[in-house]
Order: C-alpha cells, then structure tokens, then sequence
C-alpha cells in the first residue's frame, strides 16, 4: 500500500482497490505537540469507539466507513475531499471557548448571557467553527459569517446543521451512560457523489471532552475521561514547562501515560458496554 499521510495520530495508506486505510497510533498530542511515549492501546481504543459511534450516528449523518481493518487500530474507509473548516459544537463553555467568552462575551461570534462560569450548560449546543491549521499551527476560532465566506452559504448551513445534530444525539446516548459530552470536533468532507459525510474519527476523548455527570459541577475544572489530563499536567508546576517557551513538552511519567490510558478505557466501556481487548 502506498503511504499518503501522517497526522498527529493517524496514518493513512492507499489500497490497491481505491480506498483508504486508516490506521490510529498510541500517539498522544497536546498543544500542537506530539508527546512521548505513546498512550498504550490508545489507537484500538479510538478506532473501535469511532466505530461504535458510526453505528449509532447513521442516522444523522453518512460515514466513511468501509469495514473494519485488518486489526483493531484500522478501518478501511471511502476517501473524502474534506471540508477545510473544523467543526465544532459546544454545549458546555470550557477550555478555549471559556477563554474567548471572557474577553468578548462570545464564542465564535455567538453571544451567550452573562455570568456563565468553567463548566456552565449553554441554553443550546452552539456551532463555534474553526480554521485547520497544518500540523503545527494553531486551529483559530471563526465565526459562522466567515465560514460562508470560506465554503458558500449553502454548505455552511449544511456544515452547522449536522454538527449540532452529531453533537445532540452524541451528548444524550452519552448523557444515558452516565457522561456529559462537553463539546466536540468532527471531520466531514465529500464523497464521490457530493454528499457530505464524517470521516476521521467521530466522539472519542481525543476529539470530544467527556465528564463524568455524576461529578459535574460548574465553577471550577472539571473531571475528564479524556486527554485534558495530560493538558493539565503539562501545565502545572510539577511538569516544569512553559507553555510559552517554544521548547519542546517533557516526556510524560509513567503515572500520566498509566491515568490517561484508564481514563480512555473508561470511557469506552462506560459508553458502548463492552470491555475493551486489544
């Protein structure tokens, strides 16, 4: 097979019969950094969440899958011309969208009431865009008028639909098992026949941030099934790095790598009801 691209986590591969084969590394970033070491089975575990949530999300909008992979970190899939727009639903105010909202009282644009603090629920599930940056780069937060500008009214519409629609049922299935979806990024692209369509990956703790509900409570950090635990790490005092500093992150201790990969296993069987095996 012919190798076509490496992102931050995933491989791609052209087959001999046309399609793509995806395969999802154990590598973790944050920051725009690729990090060492890996997360063990953390490929696996994504590629068989996704897959579970493909299934559950066929009704809303079509994916890519073609059929799983020759193992557990791999599928097959149909190849995209993705749409050059990241997008994003958020249905709790956190992270990068709570930093925005405290300067501007708005997020990507859309303005929310006032008062709201780390962790609030937004009255709905709000579309809040971005730019994607090449590897490296940084995403940078838009708003729905320049997404118009970028891809056409009509796609647009059709972008913002279908991710507020993949976030709602998401955040409820989610919801019903115990988990608050605090927000999420999905990938659509068009197939060959000019439908849009998801592809990458779709509600996984690299994608999606999840909190325990049970936990849930507005005004401070929250809890997390997902990779905000190596974020948080990275910026406390114990790793001894400067955000700021353009130098490459430390490697991460055997405690984070070993709590990461938990708090990703958790999250999968919380979701699906099956225990992982890799």
């Amino acid at each position: 097979m012919k190798h076509l691209h490496s992102g931050k986590v995933r491989d791609l591969y052209l087959t001999d019969e046309g399609h793509l084969l995806m395969v999802a590394s154990d590598r973790v970033s944050a920051f725009d950094y690729i990090l060492e070491p890996g997360i063990p089975d953390k490929g696996a575990i994504l590629t068989q969440m996704s897959l579970w949530w493909f299934d559950q999300l066929a009704d809303v909008v079509p994916n890519h899958i073609v059929q799983p992979g020759p193992d557990k970190r791999s599928v097959v899939c149909k190849p995209l011309k993705m749409v050059e727009v990241e997008c994003v639903a958020r249905g709790y105010l956190t992270g990068g969208g709570l930093a925005e909202y405290r300067a501007t009282g708005t997020v990507s644009g859309v303005a929310l009431p006032p008062g709201l603090e780390d962790g609030s629920r937004l009255p709905e599930p709000i579309f809040t865009p971005s730019t994607k940056a090449p590897m490296g780069e940084h995403d940078e937060p838009i708003s729905f008028e320049q997404v118009v500008e970028l891809v056409g009214a009509e796609t647009a519409d059709k972008l913002k639909e279908i991710t507020i629609n993949t976030y709602k049922k998401g955040a409820q299935i989610a919801l019903d098992k115990g988990i608050i979806v605090a927000d999420t990024k999905i990938e659509l692209g068009w197939d060959s026949n000019g439908v849009l369509t998801l592809g990458d990956e779709v509600l996984t703790p690299d994608s999606s941030r999840f909190w325990p509900a049970s936990e849930w409570q507005p005004g401070r950090t929250q809890p997390s099934f997902d990779k905000q635990f190596v974020r948080d790490w990275l910026t406390s005092p114990e790793s001894g790095w400067d955000k700021a500093s353009g130098t490459e992150p430390p490697a991460l201790p055997a405690e984070v790598v070993d709590q990461t990969r938990r708090r990703y296993l958790e999250a999968y069987e919380r979701l699906t009801g099956h225990s992982f095996t890799a």
